[in-house]
């Protein structure tokens, strides 16, 4: 599923898309979309909480890659990459993303460029707090060519004549808002996202086509489960969660990580909160280096739409550099390895 509010003072301080898309264009009533994902979350921080911005020290260079139902026509693809790094001279982090969705065939197209800060604060000697704003801008297009009406088809030799319907359409964009929040130790974490606080209008023509708030719940930990002589983890197993909510919509995330040497792998289980839908079950297998983390997910479909679908397949990678910045005690966010 490619698509994903509990109201909180947090805020106060800091295919689905081509559907909603077409509606907003056919419609004047207020409709609404809901946003692109990624199965490997934990592998697009910035994406699931701008938070994360930083929180591993050394600079980091994200890439990633989901191509969803690909056995359908009209597929859904999504391309993002990411660049965060903390600075020790603001005492937090930077991050700057860039996302490209493309869904039926490119006939529905959004861009996203977003900039994000995240300042880190230790509470105690062992818990520590993240917490960060972002902005985004965004453009969202439709390719009314790409679209095909019942006028257009003969009986016999398919879609050959031009539709009377009258195009409608074209590009909006906007500015876009968000807050996270992360506590942790060195063991455990939760974290909390809102995405869209100011819910920005994206409607192609006249009308009301608002992008609902996105709120999301998160955690997880990394334990170790074998450590070498000088008491490095050489083995660990990562349990986390996610609930996700988007005006009707509520997601949920359950599944593990286990990395050992240079190898990590993970099954998750995706759904509908709250009811016996579901969604997806998820394989993700990978390797990881000083310098570099290469993953890949499959999202086997369980739902009634199966196997109609094939599934979704899903590449990250993650490029490491080495950070100038080595002095004084830096605490990193204990989640799977990004």
């Amino acid at each position: 599923m490619g698509t994903s509010m509990l109201k909180t003072p947090l805020t106060t301080f800091l295919g689905f898309a081509l559907l909603a898309g077409i509606m907003s264009v056919c419609t004047t009533n207020e409709v609404h979309a809901q946003d692109a994902e990624f199965t490997q979350y934990y592998a697009n921080p910035l994406f699931l909480n701008p938070a994360f911005a930083g929180g591993n020290r050394d600079p980091r260079l994200v890439m990633s890659y989901r191509n969803q139902w690909p056995a359908m026509s009209g597929s859904y693809v999504t391309q993002a990459v990411s660049y965060d790094q903390h600075v020790k001279n603001i005492q937090g982090g930077l991050g700057l993303t860039v996302m490209s969705d493309q869904a039926g065939q490119n006939t529905l197209q959004t861009t996203r460029i977003t900039g994000m800060y995240a300042y880190q604060q230790n509470l105690t000697r062992k818990i520590s707090l993240r917490a960060a704003l972002e902005a985004s801008y965004f453009q969202k297009a439709l390719d009314w060519s790409n679209l095909t009406f019942g006028d257009m088809i003969d009986p016999r030799r398919g879609f050959i004549y031009e539709t009377q319907d009258t195009p409608r359409g074209g590009k909006i964009q906007n500015v876009d808002f968000g807050t996270g929040i992360i506590v942790f130790t060195n063991k455990f974490h939760l974290g909390f996202a809102a995405h869209h606080l100011n819910e920005p209008n994206e409607s192609l023509v006249v009308g009301l086509s608002r992008l609902p708030m996105k709120l999301t719940l998160h955690g997880g930990a990394k334990l170790p489960i074998k450590t070498n002589i000088k008491g490095e983890d050489v083995a660990s197993i990562s349990p986390s969660f996610l609930f996700r909510q988007q005006a009707e919509f509520k997601q949920m995330n359950l599944g593990l990580f286990v990395n050992k040497g240079p190898l990590f792998g993970g099954v998750w289980y995706r759904g509908i909160a709250f009811t016996e839908y579901r969604d997806a079950l998820i394989a993700v297998v990978g390797i990881e280096t000083d310098i570099m983390r290469v993953g890949y997910s499959y999202d086997i479909t369980i739902s009634e739409l199966t196997p109609a679908t094939g599934g979704a397949h899903e590449l990250s990678m993650t490029l490491k550099f080495n950070s100038k910045q080595r002095k004084g005690k830096f605490r990193k966010i204990p989640c799977p390895n990004f």
